[in-house]
């Protein structure tokens, strides 16, 4: 009898079990449809069909359409006719909403960056410390427009801050076209946020070295600063490469800096460039700034590669000058060009273009510059803002073809200051 009653008592622990498993596959079975209609739902709620139609948002609809018309146009050409422009591909609620002519105190200060897919992630902190309009020029060629094009439709989808203030364009070679990416489920597989869009572009990270692009293609990294900056009705640019971070509320900073002295039509503001180790935070004020560089963390920008493109700053000056109150920007010297120095710097929109003729590694930015000096301009350095590169620059990271292409940008550098004297002909400066 005891024997009977143990048994018993197994079968109803067992039946129970049993029934209790029965119901997580059935749990499981729920989840797995759920999600998996989720997905159908969000794919359709992206590129349309009865769901979406049902559930639709007319501004997120017009936002797909804006991007159907953006691709329809086929882009235009640059001046070399190697490379096609989509200008505008997609346009920030701030952009779209702005009145032709109109300026508000947002608009007074845009960063304008330049990258390829494989550092688009650093995208997500940028625009948490910038938090103001944001002008991106994509470099793509090969699958990656594809890529480029789905993955820039899904941020502005998804990431509301995003869909605020990023302005998207998107340059790959003249053969290439970008298309509406209705059929590249594979891309979107799994999105369902704007994190899980920025964890898809993490996998992505570091696909090449510096430079060194399949395909052996070169990247226009001139043609990109000028997309980027023509994309902005902006009375004041910073032009920064996408993978440095400015210090924190420079934008309402300046703001309240030109409002107090006008500045000169020849005048730029130049940001000291630093760079720090990978495990180290970025420092937002010059005081954490200052900190990290007494005690070796923080450094000049470039100063193992090139320490004298950008010695001219005057770090020391710059580090030990007083700023006057907590908050307020302000002047701290001015300085004349010397080569050869290649400062970020805050410029009115009516500074000379890059000039696009220079491609991968090598006088990019000093020729820049260069014209600047020749045209008269005069660089004031800020006394407390201040531009970060994540990581130190060292020997041995580099593409294999970087001197080449230093050597090979060197020469067109010596054509291109000749060309200066005839562009400017009244000028007495040179460099």
């Amino acid at each position: 009898m005891h024997l009977s009653k143990k048994c018993s008592v197994f079968k109803v622990v067992l039946s129970a079990l049993l029934i209790v498993a029965l119901l997580q596959l059935i749990y499981l079975s729920f989840l797995s449809r759920f999600h998996g209609k989720q997905q159908r739902y969000r794919y359709s709620e992206l590129f349309g069909g009865s769901a979406a139609k049902k559930n639709a948002h007319p501004e997120k609809n017009t936002r797909k359409e804006r991007l159907r018309y953006s691709l329809s146009s086929g882009g235009i050409f640059d001046n070399s006719g190697q490379y096609r422009v989509y200008k505008n591909l997609i346009k920030s609620d701030f952009t779209t909403n702005q009145k032709p002519g109109s300026h508000s105190n947002s608009d007074i200060l845009t960063l304008a960056t330049h990258t390829t897919i494989n550092n688009l992630h650093h995208l997500e902190s940028l625009l948490e410390r910038w938090q103001n309009p944001l002008s991106v020029a994509i470099f793509a060629h090969g699958e990656d427009v594809k890529f480029a094009t789905a993955l820039v439709y899904a941020l502005s989808f998804f990431c509301p801050q995003i869909q605020a203030l990023v302005d998207f364009h998107l340059v790959c070679l003249s053969g290439e076209t970008a298309s509406f990416p209705e059929q590249d489920r594979e891309h979107f597989a799994g999105l369902e946020d704007c994190t899980s869009v920025f964890s898809r572009l993490e996998t992505h990270r570091d696909k090449y070295q510096n430079y060194a692009m399949s395909g052996n293609i070169s990247y226009p990294n001139n043609l990109l600063r000028n997309v980027a900056r023509g994309g902005t009705e902006s009375s004041y640019i910073l032009v920064i490469d996408i993978d440095m971070m400015p210090s924190a509320d420079l934008h309402q900073q300046f703001l309240a800096m030109i409002l107090r002295r006008a500045p000169a039509v020849d005048e730029v503001f130049v940001l000291p460039a630093f760079e720090i180790r990978h495990a180290r935070k970025i420092p937002s004020t010059k005081a954490e700034l200052v900190q990290l560089y007494q005690v070796g963390e923080v450094r000049p920008f470039y100063e193992e590669l090139c320490p004298r493109c950008q010695a001219p700053t005057n770090y020391s000056q710059w580090v030990n000058s007083h700023v006057r109150e907590t908050g307020t920007l302000d002047v701290a010297y001015t300085l004349n060009w010397v080569d050869p120095w290649e400062p970020f710097y805050i410029g009115p929109r009516t500074v000379p273009l890059y000039d696009e003729n220079f491609k991968q590694y090598g006088f990019n930015r000093i020729s820049q510059a260069c014209e600047l000096h020749v045209a008269g301009f005069r660089f004031s350095v800020l006394s407390s803002a201040f531009v970060v590169h994540r990581g130190f620059k060292i020997h041995g990271e580099f593409h294999a073809k970087k001197e080449e292409e230093n050597k090979q940008n060197r020469i067109l550098f010596r054509s291109f200051k000749e060309g200066l004297k005839t562009k400017y002909p009244s000028s007495t400066r040179r460099c």
